[in-house]
């Protein structure tokens, strides 16, 4: 950021204001956005929550190693006999039927390493690729949210463009007001105008005052909302924009049409996707399971010993043949997940299509209303300019003068709102079909 230009700091001294003012571009503001933007960041890791959904589903294809440390002290007869069993120090007394039927007091500490390894899981095949398509829905999701910010970014700025601009329009009318109170005091102390005429003068001053104070506190509004973008604290700062607000419209004639490649258009068909996955998921839940498993295991009677060992090496088929219809209740809540997801679509669809139709005319009727606008301000102009003349030759009433001035302001006002109308819908037109 840069220090406040001249014309930056002209305007902060009539405004009292006692924050620092510090100017910024829009570009700037986007680059900070992008980095600290808090809507961002939540997007960042719902994305993140997705992608690791999708890393766990890499559970189907990799195994699972885990390793276990057992020690028991046992009198139990079956027991204690598999435990020298295991340990391989089983002797011929040891089959005496006194020491099987009630044996001594027996240790056995026990290492096992176990591996298991999935082989044939089409129901998880199909769950992976779920989860991948949903990891996909939130990366678009994630880029249109961008897109979104950018057209907020725009809006803000030039809401900050026009506030600046409404308070210098305000100001100047603050100086014409009073230039009109002190031609009209000097009229009165003349005897040649009723002290009616300057009351209504300094009323028109005072009204001009409040007008100065709403234009000052738009500014303060539309430089916090900069601030919310920007996730910084502004206490005891406000922005100044470095660029200026344009006051001459570009009219583009262009067809503007919906693509079905809108970030969110494509985020919502990964998720359908993601439904019907996971609708042929619940299917293959039906389907046997075929998968690898494997251990190794030390034997010792004493902690951490080596000296028998042994290893299992086999394949399980499973097949949950009936589960009290479990997997049917799933199957048919996944179909009508996935049947809700495809109307949902459609419906988003239309309505986007609706919210372009009703911008489209709206940019036509922003266009026509810049165009009456500007030649209402500069017939407005016109209009003071020969009041004023006819007031100084004591042609006009003071009512009159007054009256015009504030047309020519409130014209003035409303063609700037005009501009600023026209050239959000524009950006917002581009939002809507990018």
């Amino acid at each position: 950021m840069k220090i406040v230009s001249m014309l930056g700091l002209f305007f902060l001294s009539h405004m009292s204001f006692s924050q620092d003012t510090l100017s910024i571009t829009k570009k700037e503001i986007w680059q900070k956005v992008i980095d600290k933007n808090l809507q961002l960041k939540i997007a960042n890791q719902d994305f993140k929550a997705a992608q690791a959904d999708y890393r766990q589903a890499n559970s189907l294809f990799l195994p699972s190693l885990s390793a276990t440390q057992t020690a028991i002290s046992t009198t139990n007869p079956l027991m204690a006999f598999g435990s020298k069993l295991n340990q391989e120090v089983l002797t011929a007394s040891d089959f005496n039927p006194a020491l099987l039927n009630d044996p001594a007091k027996t240790q056995n500490f026990a290492t096992r390493i176990e591996i298991l390894q999935p082989l044939i899981n089409l129901d998880g095949l199909y769950g992976r690729q779920a989860a991948q398509s949903k990891m996909q829905a939130f990366q678009l999701q994630t880029e249109r949210k961008t897109e979104y910010l950018e057209l907020e970014v725009d809006k803000a700025y030039m809401q900050l463009q026009l506030a600046y601009k409404a308070f210098s329009v305000v100001e100047k009318a603050m100086a014409t007001g009073k230039a009109n109170l002190t031609l009209v005091e000097n009229y009165f102390k003349q005897g040649l105008l009723q002290k009616t005429d300057m009351l209504n003068a300094q009323v028109r001053v005072n009204e001009i005052t409040n007008q100065l104070q709403y234009a000052k506190s738009n500014i303060l509004n539309a430089s916090d909302y900069i601030a919310f973008l920007l996730n910084e604290n502004t206490q005891g700062k406000i922005y100044n924009p470095i660029e200026p607000l344009d006051q001459k419209i570009v009219v583009e004639i262009k067809n503007f049409q919906l693509s079905d490649n809108r970030k969110d258009f494509q985020a919502m068909a990964k998720s359908s996707e993601a439904y019907q996955k996971m609708l042929q998921s619940s299917k293959m839940t039906l389907l046997p399971r075929l998968n690898a498993f494997g251990s190794y295991e030390l034997y010792d009677r004493n902690l951490f010993g080596m000296d028998a060992n042994g290893y299992i090496i086999g394949a399980q088929l499973s097949w949950n043949v009936f589960d009290g219809y479990k997997s049917i209740g799933k199957m048919e809540k996944a179909k009508a997940d996935f049947q809700k997801a495809t109307i949902e679509t459609q419906q988003y669809k239309a309505q986007s299509q609706l919210e372009l139709n009703k911008t489209n005319r709206q940019l036509g009727d922003a266009e026509n209303k810049v165009n009456l606008s500007q030649l209402a301000f500069e017939q407005s102009q016109e209009v003071y300019r020969i009041r004023q003349n006819r007031f100084a030759q004591g042609l006009e009433k003071t009512t009159d003068l007054l009256t015009s001035e504030t047309q020519m302001i409130q014209k003035e006002l409303e063609h700037l709102q005009a501009i600023f109308e026209y050239n959000f819908t524009k950006a917002y037109l581009q939002f809507l079909t990018r």
